[in-house]
C-alpha cells in the first residue's frame, strides 16, 4: 500500500474531523465547478448542507482565493481549479472509490470500472461527473479512423454536454447508435452525436430514421443510400457509448402498450439498453426493431461503454451488464453500493 493510502488511514483514525472538513470543501469547490456562477443558497441546497455551515465554508475558501464572488453569484478562481484537480484521487481514495472500482470490475466480469462521487437519483450535477469520466477514456483511447457510436437518452444527453471541449486525434467520426424515439430532440442520438463532435472538434453524421418500425417500412429505408451509407459507418463503430434505463420506465418512453409490456415483464425484464429488454440474468427477453447498431454488431465493437448512475438503476445496471456485451461501465458513489450489496450482500465501506 503507498505510503499516502496509510497516511489516509492514520488521519481516519486520529482526526476524522479534519477528512470530514476536507471532504466538505472539496465538495464545494466541485459542485461549483458544476453549477457555476451560483448563490449561497442555491449550493447550499445542491450539497444538502445547512446554509451557515456553507457561508462559513465559502468564506474561507474565499480568503485562500479559491473561489470567487461576482453578480451572478459564485465560481471558482483558476487556483481553485488547480486545487479541485490536486485533490482529486486524494478523495477517491478517502472515500473508498477505488476499491469499489476494483470490486466491482471483479464481479461484473468488466475490463474497467470508473465510479464517481455522488447519487445520480439526488443530484443531476452527477450525471455531468460520469461525463468528464466518459470524456477522460474517450481521450486515452481515440485513434485515427476511430467511429464513435452513442446512443440516446437523459443521461447521454448530459455526458454529451459535460465531456471538456478538447480536440482528439484527426479523422474521428461520431454517429448516433440507432434510429430516433421521436421524443424531446435534446434526448435523442442525433443531436447527442453532433453535441459531442463539436465537443471533440470532430466529425459527425446523422441518422434521420425513427426508431420503432415495421419491418417492412424498415426493408424499405435501408435501401435508400443516405440510410445506406449512415448504417454503413454505424456497423463500423469501434467505441459504443450508452446509457441503461429501467425496463418499465423505457418502455413507456418507447410508446408500448400495456399488454405488450405486461407481456414482457411476465418474462422478467429488469433493464433496457438501445432497444433490447434484459432479465436479471442478462438474457434478451424483447427487443424493439430499429435501424442502427444491434448485439450482434457489437460483438465486433472494441470499447463498449455503459454509463448509468444512481441506486435505482442498479438493478438495470446488473441485468444489462449481465448479458457480457460490454467493456467499460460508468457510474456513480450509490450505484456502485447497491450493486455490491445486491450482488455480494454487503456495502463497499467508506
Amino acid at each position: 500500500m503507498p505510503d499516502w493510502r496509510e497516511f489516509i488511514h492514520v488521519l481516519k483514525r486520529i482526526t476524522p474531523e479534519l477528512i470530514e472538513t476536507m471532504v466538505v470543501r472539496y465538495n464545494i469547490l466541485r459542485t461549483l465547478r458544476l453549477y457555476q456562477p451560483t448563490g449561497r443558497r442555491v449550493l447550499a441546497a445542491k450539497l444538502r448542507l445547512p446554509e451557515r455551515l456553507v457561508r462559513g465554508e465559502v468564506e474561507f475558501l474565499n480568503r485562500q482565493e479559491l473561489i470567487d464572488k461576482g453578480l451572478g453569484g459564485m465560481f471558482l478562481t483558476p487556483g481553485g481549479e488547480t486545487l479541485l484537480g490536486q485533490m482529486h484521487d486524494f478523495v477517491r481514495e478517502v472515500r473508498g472509490l477505488s476499491d469499489m472500482e476494483a470490486q466491482l470490475q471483479s464481479v461484473l466480469g468488466l475490463q474497467q470500472v470508473v465510479v464517481v462521487p455522488g447519487n445520480s437519483d439526488l443530484d443531476p450535477g452527477t450525471k455531468k461527473e460520469m461525463g468528464r469520466a466518459v470524456g477522460g477514456y474517450l481521450r486515452g483511447n481515440l485513434a485515427p479512423g476511430t467511429v464513435i457510436a452513442v446512443a440516446g437518452g437523459t443521461t447521454m444527453a448530459e455526458v454529451a454536454e459535460a465531456v471538456p471541449e478538447r480536440p482528439v486525434a484527426e479523422d474521428v467520426l461520431v454517429v448516433p447508435a440507432r434510429g430516433g424515439l421521436g421524443e424531446e430532440v435534446e434526448i435523442q442520438a442525433n443531436t447527442i452525436a453532433a453535441q459531442l463532435a463539436k465537443k471533440l472538434s470532430v466529425h459527425y453524421r446523422l441518422l434521420h430514421a425513427p426508431d420503432n418500425l415495421s419491418s417492412e417500412t424498415m426493408a424499405s429505408l435501408l435501401g435508400e443510400p443516405q440510410i445506406k451509407e449512415v448504417t454503413g459507418l454505424i456497423k463500423k463503430a469501434t467505441i459504443l457509448i450508452h446509457g441503461i434505463g429501467a425496463a418499465e420506465k423505457m418502455a413507456r418512453r418507447r410508446g408500448l402498450d400495456p399488454g405488450e409490456w405486461r407481456r414482457i415483464k411476465e418474462q422478467g425484464a429488469v433493464g433496457e439498453a438501445f432497444g433490447y429488454y434484459f432479465d436479471a440474468r442478462g438474457k434478451i427477453v424483447h427487443a424493439t426493431p430499429s435501424i442502427g447498431l444491434s448485439l450482434e454488431d457489437m460483438k465486433s465493437t472494441s470499447h463498449v461503454l455503459a454509463v448509468a448512475g444512481g441506486e435505482s438503476k442498479a438493478q438495470a445496471i446488473i441485468a444489462v451488464l449481465s448479458s457480457g456485451y460490454q467493456h467499460v461501465l460508468v457510474t456513480d458513489e450509490a450505484a456502485g453500493s447497491r450493486i455490491m450489496e445486491l450482488l455480494v450482500g454487503e456495502e463497499v465501506p467508506p
